[in-house]
C-alpha cells in the first residue's frame, strides 16, 4: 500500500473516529478489529497525510450562550484569483465565520457564521463585508431552526 492509498482498515478507522474521536486507541482497535499498535500507527499516518485534519469537540452553541446562525452569500466586484484569495484570507481570520465556501453559479462565496445576536451580526458584516471595497452584494439567511447538523462523511 502506498502512502496515498486508503484500505478497508483505514476507512473503518476513519468511520469510527468520526463517530467518537475521544475513544481510546485500545477501544478503537477493538471496534475496527485491529491490534492497538497497528491502529495507532494508522491513525498517525492518516494525520500525517492530512486526512485527519484535527480532532475537536462539537459544541451546541445555544446551550452555551445566545446564538444566531447566519448563512451569508457574498458576491465580489472583481473575481480574479488574487481577489478571491484575499477575501478568503480576510474571512479566515474572523472567528465568527465557521465555514467559507467558494461556489459557482450565483454568489462567489457562501459563509456559515455563528454570532451572539443581531448587533454582533451587524458588526461582523460591517467589519468583514461592507467595509471592503470589493464586495458588491451581500444576502443573508438567518436560521430559525436547525433540524440536522452532521460532520460525518460517508466513506
Amino acid at each position: 500500500m502506498t502512502d496515498n492509498q486508503l484500505d478497508d482498515l483505514d476507512l473503518r478507522i476513519l468511520d469510527q473516529l468520526q463517530i467518537d474521536a475521544s475513544v481510546t486507541n485500545q477501544a478503537l482497535a477493538e471496534r475496527v478489529h485491529a491490534s492497538p499498535p497497528t491502529c495507532m500507527r494508522r491513525v498517525r499516518r492518516l494525520k500525517a497525510m492530512g486526512i485527519i485534519e484535527k480532532q475537536v469537540a462539537i459544541i451546541a452553541p445555544a446551550k452555551v450562550r445566545s446564538s444566531l446562525t447566519a448563512i451569508i452569500e457574498v458576491t465580489l466586484d472583481i473575481q480574479s484569483a488574487e481577489q478571491l484569495e484575499l477575501f478568503e484570507k480576510r474571512v479566515d481570520n474572523e472567528s465568527a465565520v465557521l465555514q467559507c465556501y467558494r461556489v459557482s453559479t450565483g454568489p462567489d462565496f457562501v459563509l456559515i457564521t455563528e454570532v451572539m445576536d443581531m448587533p454582533a451580526y451587524h458588526a461582523l458584516v460591517h467589519r468583514v463585508l461592507t467595509a471592503q471595497s470589493n464586495v458588491r452584494n451581500v444576502r443573508t439567511f438567518f436560521s430559525v431552526h436547525r433540524s440536522k447538523f452532521e460532520t460525518r462523511i460517508v466513506l
